[in-house]
């Protein structure tokens, strides 16, 4: 790893820790030449796996476009960095499990609200908002309305 702050690439490793679900580690390093301390995130890399968009077209997944999805709807609110990728990978682990090397963006669309409905009720709204395209706001008022119910009242996508 290259130091943030000297360049240097020499350095050694303080402290590794693997995520609950095993699939990132997060090590913390400090460069041999200037001292300073810095973390590094090693994570498993989901080669070819594909996402069908609902129009049929297909692309490579990205994960990046998937947090900042997520961030998005997180802005301002109270979820940390931390949650948002543990939320990112606890989806992609879900949707690998459960398909092949496609996963429809509808299943990554209802594994992310369905776990920000948990984290965070106001980012859950955001999210649903952009992901089933309300068009008023009575669209908001009834996405509202299901967050006092079971999770199973909630499954009709628009």
């Amino acid at each position: 790893m290259r130091c943030p702050k000297c360049t240097s690439i020499e350095d050694k490793v303080i402290d590794s820790r693997i995520s609950k679900e095993g699939s990132t580690i997060r090590r913390r390093r400090e460069c041999l030449e200037c001292s300073h301390r810095y973390s590094t995130t090693e994570m498993l890399v989901r080669d070819g796996v594909v996402v069908i968009k609902r129009d049929g077209r297909s692309e490579d997944f990205d994960r990046e476009k998937l947090v900042r999805a997520v961030r998005a709807a997180c802005h301002k609110r109270p979820v940390d960095t931390e949650q948002i990728a543990m939320l990112v990978e606890d989806v992609m682990d879900a949707m690998e499990a459960q398909f092949e090397k496609e996963i429809p963006s509808r299943a990554i669309g209802e594994g992310v609200m369905q776990r920000l409905r948990t984290v965070d009720q106001v980012a859950y709204v955001r999210f649903a908002s952009v992901y089933k395209e309300f068009r008023d706001v009575a669209e908001f008022v009834d996405e509202i309305s299901t967050l006092g119910k079971p999770e199973a009242g909630n499954a009709n996508p628009r």
